[in-house]
């Protein structure tokens, strides 16, 4: 099975297609700014669950997020649990710079 995920920023989100179909298997939404890209929800579609579609969503977005060299705020609980078991991208994960405190 051949996963193909691309962005579709028009429609703030990454796509996930499957063997080359036109029906999309899976999304991650997001908003980005020049700084930051924070993934707010992810799907996919029932009939494509447990095949990796998730991960190679995860996976796309992380690694472009790094090549434009923007910091990851996962909002969402599947990209959080997912660069959870992933160390080698906790480095995006975006830090506060605020020093306010109670």
């Amino acid at each position: 099975m051949a996963i193909e995920v691309g962005d579709a920023p028009d429609a703030k989100r990454y796509e996930a297609r499957v063997d080359g179909e036109s029906k999309v298997a899976g999304v991650a939404e997001y908003i980005r700014t020049t700084e930051l890209i924070a993934f707010v929800h992810t799907e996919v579609a029932p009939e494509y669950g447990g095949r990796g579609v998730g991960s190679a969503l995860a996976r796309t977005a992380l690694d472009e997020a790094r090549a434009t060299n923007l910091r990851v705020l996962a909002t969402c609980p599947f990209f959080a649990d997912w660069i959870a078991r992933h160390p080698e991208y906790q480095d995006l994960l975006y830090q506060s710079r605020s020093r306010v405190s109670d």
